[in-house]
């Protein structure tokens, strides 16, 4: 842990790229993440950086609706977890503090709302979300 606290765009960036180059390195979530987002990962991180810098920044960057995209992906909850993880443990590597702890609380929030709504989708076949 470096005891660097996130308090910049340029904090969330350097958050944002390490992890998700941790991603599509990763034998679980790299083959879903590269195939979903295949040329597009340009897209994919600037929507992330503003997403956590609205979050942990409270600098509203961000607009869109975070759960669509993901309805059918092949994932549950391994994926979830392993995603959490890694979220979890580069915060850990890069930063410490206050943000920290709120971007780990938001992520583990996230992963745990995204697979309830995904487990009840498919539990519920042909229910839209619109």
């Amino acid at each position: 842990m470096t005891g660097k606290e996130i308090l910049t765009l340029d904090d969330v960036k350097l958050l944002v790229n390490t992890f998700y180059d941790k991603i599509r390195k990763d034998e679980l979530l790299g083959p879903i993440f590269n195939e979903r987002i295949q040329d597009r990962w340009r897209m994919h991180l600037d929507k992330m950086y503003t997403f956590w810098q609205t979050l942990l920044l409270e600098e509203h960057t961000y607009n869109g609706r975070p759960f669509p995209p993901h309805m059918n992906m092949p994932i549950g909850h391994e994926h979830f977890n392993h995603w959490l993880g890694m979220f979890t443990a580069t915060v850990d590597e890069l930063f410490t503090g206050d943000k920290a702890e709120e971007a780990k609380w938001r992520a583990a929030n996230i992963a745990k709302m995204f697979e309830n709504k995904l487990n009840y989708f498919r539990s519920h076949e042909g229910l839209s979300i619109l």
